[in-house]
């Protein structure tokens, strides 16, 4: 069967294996950065970062990414979300802030109007 694109797995599949495209760019950016440590650890020995996990003709680390990704060898898990929403809290804090010291930390009842004519 002959395919329209250029892009091998194809991106309908790799996004069948995630719940967004956005998770599908972190997850495969992720990975591809580890792939590169490791070819670039290679000759150190530390063993620290898995290889690949697929054998692939690409020698490009996303390619490679992807690849294992649409083999179901890198999956991925949600964290769990807090109750407590970070932005409602960022916002209050913000709230906080300004109601206290103003944006930059001054004394909102001290303004400095510049020089004064006289």
């Amino acid at each position: 069967m002959a395919r329209n694109t250029l892009m091998d797995p194809p991106i309908e599949e790799l996004l069948d294996k995630v719940d967004s495209k956005f998770t599908l760019v972190a997850l495969g950016s992720l990975r591809a950065r580890q792939i590169n440590a490791y070819y670039n650890s290679l000759g150190e020995g530390l063993g620290r970062i898995a290889p690949p996990q697929v054998t692939s003709v690409s020698g490009k680390p996303l390619s490679i990414a992807f690849e294992e990704i649409a083999a179901n060898k890198i999956v991925y898990e949600r964290a769990p979300e807090d109750e407590d929403n970070g932005e409602e809290r960022a916002m209050a804090e913000s709230r906080e802030a300004a109601i206290s010291g103003g944006a930059f930390g001054e004394d909102p009842a001290v303004i400095d109007e510049g020089p004064t004519a006289g």
